[in-house]
């Protein structure tokens, strides 16, 4: 009864949807277990390029069936969008299954989301405004409503209604805005969103169960990653679900002894979108959200963290926004490996170091005068942390057009088993490109 999860290792942007693309093919679900619409995972397939914020990256294959479990939170428009934009490309959405017990995203939790974010000010969290953290609070309060209830016009209705009530007062009081109006939200997702995503809605716990009990192969993907974690991530710069491999069981409403291998998707180097705690930083020429000055660096310094950006297309999936870049950080692996189970890593984005003369790995921290190799639990430790690095011989070849492990430069075979020495964990799959054919099997899965 195999199962595999695919998890983020980092702070999200890792590349996950193209080796959860890639390990799909073996497979006959694909199954989201957390998360919204504020994740995006971008294929590139015949040069054809598909942003997936909702639909499970198996999606692009026919065979598989892709399903959104009830852990995720779901904008219903945004999904019907996103449905009719793979339609446009030649890719047939009818497989997709959403379960029942999944949390809607209303206008009121946008509109929340918005306004706490820009009352906050200068601790703002640099959330994508999409409505994810006051929806799972309303599912935590027990006042949320979910999709199954649009099947039913009647809960639905009076279950608006008493949320109305709530957020339209919270509205007009504390934010002196104008209520809006539960009809019209009514009538968009009932009239137009409830009749096209009707044929979809299923008991998905139950469609998961019959396959791994079939002995079907059944792949669990996360969205944003594990340092964004509600509970294990850099508090309270995360997300409001549990992107970790352990979100699977309550996300998708499945046991642990079900699950056999863990893959962790990790950069080459390390990003972060938004405010928080980052060790190994590089500052930037322009400003980005909660980025490291460009005043406090050098020369260097900004060329290097402008080269990943830039050679690395650094930009939000969902939001555009420019990430924050830095070297890799095999103190915060450390951890991945042990919050998730990891059994393998899939290195991507190899290629964007192609032109470097050397490579910096942050091996350990310096924390008020002592070297700590483990991720320190106080988050004013992770601030103050400073990086130990090792710096490794760059390769200066071109690695795009590499397909097969022994082809891999030295300096770049030497890196990666370098990484795996620092977190005692296999580099089996390495990306170097964006192309869905662009990566390096090094190891047997």
């Amino acid at each position: 009864m195999p199962a595999t999860v695919v998890v983020g290792t980092q702070w999200g942007d890792e590349g996950k949807g193209k080796f959860t693309d890639l390990v799909a093919r073996e497979m006959h679900q694909v199954v989201r277990y957390q998360g919204g619409h504020n994740a995006g995972h971008t294929l590139v397939v015949d040069g054809q390029s598909f942003a997936l914020q909702l639909c499970p990256s198996g999606i692009l294959y026919p065979h598989i069936t892709p399903i959104i479990g009830n852990g995720v939170v779901v904008d219903p428009r945004v999904l019907l969008a996103e449905m009719e934009m793979l339609r446009s490309k030649g890719v047939d959405p009818s497989n997709l299954r959403v379960s029942g017990n999944a949390h809607l995203i209303l206008p009121y939790h946008q509109e929340l989301d918005r306004l706490i974010e820009r009352r906050l000010g200068s601790r703002k969290l640099g959330t994508t405004k999409r409505g994810i953290g006051p929806a799972y609070a309303d599912k935590a309060s027990r006042v949320g409503i979910r999709v199954q209830d649009l099947l039913d016009p009647k809960i639905f209705r009076a279950k608006l209604e008493g949320l109305a009530r709530e957020k339209n007062a919270v509205l007009a009081k504390v934010f002196n805005q104008l209520p809006l109006d539960p009809d019209e939200i009514a009538a968009e997702y009932l009239d137009v969103c409830a009749p096209a995503l009707a044929p979809h809605i299923a008991d998905t716990v139950t469609l998961v169960h019959e396959a791994l009990e079939a002995g079907q192969q059944v792949l669990f993907e996360g969205a944003q990653a594990t340092f964004l974690d509600l509970d294990h991530g850099t508090y309270p710069f995360v997300t409001s679900s549990n992107p970790v491999a352990g979100g699977v069981c309550t996300g998708a409403g499945v046991g642990p002894r079900y699950i056999d291998r863990v893959i962790g998707v990790a950069k080459a180097y390390v990003t972060r979108v938004g405010t928080g705690p980052f060790p190994t930083e590089l500052a930037i020429s322009s400003e980005a959200i909660g980025g490291k000055p460009a005043a406090a660096a050098s020369d260097e310094e900004i060329r290097l963290g402008d080269h990943f950006v830039e050679v690395g297309r650094e930009y939000g999936t969902v939001t555009g926004r420019r990430r924050r870049p830095g070297w890799f950080d095999a103190v915060m692996l450390r951890q991945a490996v042990r919050l998730n189970s990891l059994s393998e890593l899939a290195i991507t984005k190899l290629d964007i170091l192609d032109d470097l003369d050397s490579v910096k790995v942050c091996v350990a921290y310096e924390i008020n005068g002592e070297r700590v190799t483990h991720l320190p639990y106080h988050q004013s430790d992770l601030h103050a942390a400073v990086p130990v690095y090792e710096e490794l011989p760059g390769w200066k070849t071109p690695l795009s057009e590499t397909t097969d492990a022994a082809a891999l430069p030295a300096a770049a075979e030497a890196y990666l088993a370098f990484l795996e020495d620092q977190v005692g964990v296999p580099v089996t799959l390495v990306g170097v490109g964006p192309g869905r054919e662009q990566y390096v099997q090094r190891h047997a899965g």
